[in-house]
């Protein structure tokens, strides 16, 4: 299979149809494709082309262990302990536009607000990577900071864009670096390897009521500023 044949949208079609997408089918992406969608991230612009970004992908029975492990962290409220401050408030505008995220989505999936097991299923479903038979946990090796991170946000837009082109869903998670003490010991990896975020990715499943889900974007007027 020529997976390059899939290819049937413009740059502009893919930043449009990318989305968070919380529900996913079994069916694997096929590794020629996998290596064919990294190696474009490759390609993200970085600082000095110090080239930040350490991702290690997970699937199959290594994702199967490392969901395990995250979902009984979860059974046994374990405390998170991320690797970077994940407890800020937001406020104002910024406020306004999580609380309607979460409407949407916990709408979508018929969640009450006052559920709170309900809620709680929906966080475990976080954890467990939504059912998707892929993950891709993005680590910043010690020392580099926020200046370096800014190369790993526009690593990952990358990605999920050369995702987006070939019909592949993702969803980028902040949860998945609540426990990177527990990812680097199921990874094998050092504690230099510091961990920012994870993207879980596959085919979308429609059925799943999460992905009716859709938030909107603060129109151009209100987000940019014109110099001249």
């Amino acid at each position: 299979m020529n997976d390059k044949k899939t290819l049937t949208m413009n740059l502009d079609d893919a930043i449009r149809l990318r989305r968070s997408v919380r529900g996913y089918l079994p069916t694997e992406v096929p590794q020629v494709t996998l290596h064919e969608v990294f190696d474009l991230a490759q390609l993200a612009p970085s600082n000095c082309n110090v080239q930040p970004w350490v991702p290690h992908v997970v699937s199959g029975t290594a994702l199967q262990r490392v969901r395990a492990a995250l979902v009984d962290a979860i059974g046994k409220s374990q405390p998170h302990d991320p690797d970077w401050p994940a407890d800020g408030k937001f406020e104002g505008v910024y406020r306004e536009r999580q609380v309607d995220a979460a409407v949407q989505l916990y709408g979508a999936m018929g969640v009450d607000r006052r559920d709170l097991v309900g809620r709680q299923a929906a966080y475990v479903r976080n954890l467990a990577f939504f059912d998707a038979p892929h993950a891709v946990f993005v680590f910043m090796p010690h020392p580099f900071d926020t200046r370096e991170a800014t190369d790993i946000g526009m690593y990952a837009q990358t990605l999920m864009l050369a995702l987006t082109a070939r019909g592949i869903a993702s969803c980028a998670q902040g949860a998945l670096g609540l426990y990177p003490s527990i990812v680097r010991e199921q990874l094998g990896l050092s504690a230099q390897h510091r961990l920012l975020f994870g993207v879980s990715f596959g085919y979308e499943d429609r059925t799943v009521k999460a992905n009716i889900a859709r938030v909107g974007r603060a129109p151009l007027h209100e987000a940019v500023r014109f110099h001249r």
